[in-house]
């Protein structure tokens, strides 16, 4: 069972996304979707530990879980109408404009990031969808009871379904009005997967962080010149290569300063700076997400963390904070400043947030007998519109 337990977490990480957004691509039914999903791997449970581990679980995955969509919709009645429905939805998908990439995955995350759902019900219904997190981790991330969330992401589908919110990729017209919340969702997925936030899971989920990487850059293929989809990119690349050097040997999560630079991806360190160069280039005032590469591009030049420009990092920051007023990018820029202009500049900075980060229990660390040594995770200011940040966990200390 250890074996088959192992099998079933890796095909969950590898084939949640692919099976959900094929079922639904099929059915046009969230609900139907993400059911019949869940049942083909409780089914897969129960068989594999007799008949083994299949050559190829996703394939039987989707087969079993098609399978039980169309078990579903008989015993509801629903054939006739999901039909009609598939067929005018097949009529509009084949005047989507040229050049629109066919992928399940992100024709997805633009069905649940419509317009018409607010962003926290986007974020959550993604994260779900595509992401694969149970609710009570995504209950977690947004600081609310499970049940709330439940509520929050069966409102959605429903608004959905009522709604009739096509599945496919929005032309390019629609595509601006989208944008803002397919970069936040896609971001989130790349957190959890860089820190993990379930009970029993691994720190690190490479399997959320590469598929958040994939669908960034078909995002970027589909918007080239959209500064803001390079620089969310950038930031993946630039986070994502130290994943190697961020767990020591015993499991235990490694600060940036302490880490082993050599273990660091070269070529996505490059492909991130290459990428931050060209926006620069480019001449146009830069966004949220093309900051925070930037600072990760800092962070990243340094061949040792003592060698970090850390005056242009409090730059940075300081065009961050006229972007996003954020008590968190306030919190992190302290950090910064702490290294440039000592503890006591960054605690006079933060002494004014008490009420804004009550509830942030790294903020009340700033009282502890220690100061802050740099940022243990740059480009993780948190989304204060939807979740908290955990990046600050792994910021190092050292004695004042």
């Amino acid at each position: 069972m250890t074996g088959v337990g192992e099998a079933i977490t890796r095909a969950h990480h590898e084939e949640w996304t692919r099976v959900v957004a094929g079922l639904a691509r099929r059915f046009r039914d969230l609900d139907v979707a993400e059911d019949a999903a869940a049942e083909a791997f409780a089914t897969a449970v129960e068989r594999w530990a007799t008949d083994g581990v299949p050559a190829n679980p996703g394939g039987w995955l989707t087969l079993t879980a098609t399978r039980r969509a169309i078990d579903r919709i008989r015993r509801e009645g629903r054939r006739d109408e999901l039909q009609r429905e598939a067929q005018l939805r097949f009529a509009q998908d084949d005047r989507e404009p040229p050049g629109a990439i066919d992928d399940d995955a992100l024709r997805l995350i633009f069905t649940c990031c419509h317009p018409a759902l607010s962003m926290e019900a986007r974020v959550a219904l993604t994260l779900r969808m595509v992401g694969g997190l149970t609710v009570p981790e995504i209950a977690r991330a947004f600081l609310v009871q499970e049940t709330t969330m439940g509520r929050r992401i069966t409102r959605a589908k429903g608004k959905i379904r009522a709604a009739h919110i096509p599945y496919r990729v929005p032309s390019v017209a629609d595509l601006p009005a989208r944008l803002f919340g397919v970069l936040s969702v896609l971001f989130l997925v790349f957190n959890e997967g860089y820190l993990a936030s379930g009970p029993g899971t691994d720190p690190l989920r490479a399997d959320l962080t590469a598929e958040a990487i994939r669908l960034t850059r078909l995002l970027r293929a589909l918007m080239p010149d959209d500064g803001e989809v390079a620089g969310l990119l950038a930031l993946m690349l630039l986070t994502d290569a130290r994943r190697a050097a961020r767990v020591s040997a015993t499991g235990e999560l490694v600060t940036l300063p302490d880490q082993d630079r050599g273990l660091w991806d070269a070529s996505m360190i490059a492909e991130g700076h290459r990428l931050v160069r060209e926006r620069l280039a480019s001449g146009t005032a830069p966004g949220r997400y093309q900051i925070l590469a930037a600072i990760n591009a800092v962070h990243t030049s340094a061949r040792e963390a003592r060698n970090t420009d850390w005056r242009q990092v409090v730059a940075l920051y300081d065009q961050l904070v006229r972007l996003d007023r954020s008590p968190v990018v306030a919190l992190n820029r302290a950090v910064a400043e702490a290294e440039v202009d000592g503890p006591e500049a960054a605690l006079a900075s933060v002494d004014g947030l008490d009420d804004a980060l009550a509830g942030y229990h790294l903020y009340h660390a700033r009282s502890a007998p220690t100061c802050w040594v740099g940022s243990g995770a740059p480009g993780r200011p948190g989304w204060p519109t939807t979740g908290p940040s955990r990046w600050w966990a792994t910021m190092p200390r050292r004695r004042c």
